[in-house]
């Protein structure tokens, strides 16, 4: 399966691909508020991602969707978006991190785009959840200007593999027809902001 977007590919996992997810890895500003991305991060770990990845794409009732991010012009994963379900509930959950080389450039935003389509229309969500540690601020925002609201604090609800660190977990919640008033904007702002980076190369 394959999620395309102007500038991504989202797609599962190839036997390859562990060295790009080791070069992101590896850099602990990327990893400080992951659950479950330890420090240092090596060959292995990245090998044994790729390959949990690939299992979950396998299972015949698929449930859980990890989309590695692909970026077209480089041909290079550069993150990961996934998608978990609840199919009873009609609830899904979307976890995402992108390469820090890659930050500032709308490229999350883009992938949620599609995810976010692909979990309402394709898989008939009625909402979607995401978690943030609470002094990730840059996630924060991410979250809110593609929609999500807050719906509560966990108190120490996360620590990190990385750093051993607890944080409060700050919850969301973003319900379809909220993101479909909210997406025709949504695509706008995007489209704007990749004509002002294409004009920035020159």
């Amino acid at each position: 399966m394959i999620l395309e977007t102007e500038r991504l590919i989202l797609r599962k996992a190839r036997k390859g691909d562990w060295k790009d997810i080791l070069e992101a890895c590896k850099d602990l500003d990327l990893t400080r508020y992951l659950a479950v991305v330890p420090h240092p991060y090596t060959k292995k770990d990245a090998e044994w991602f790729v390959n949990d990845c690939l299992k979950k794409w396998r299972k015949k009732e698929m449930d859980k969707f990890p989309f590695l991010i692909e970026l077209k012009s480089e041909k290079k994963v550069i993150g990961v978006i996934s998608l978990d379900l609840k199919k009873s509930d009609g609830i899904g959950t979307t976890g995402s991190w992108i390469n820090k080389n890659y930050w500032k450039r709308g490229y999350i935003t883009e992938a949620k785009i599609a995810v976010n389509e692909f979990a309402f229309n394709e898989q008939k969500m009625r909402k979607l959840e995401t978690s943030v540690a609470k002094v990730n601020e840059a996630s924060k925002a991410t979250q809110e200007a593609v929609g999500y609201k807050y719906e509560g604090t966990r108190i120490k609800g996360v620590k990190t593999k990385s750093t051993g660190k607890i944080y409060d977990l700050i919850l969301y919640g973003l319900m379809k027809e909220d993101w479909k008033k909210q997406l025709p904007k949504l695509k706008k702002k995007l489209k704007e902001k990749i004509k002002k980076l294409e004009i920035e190369k020159y």
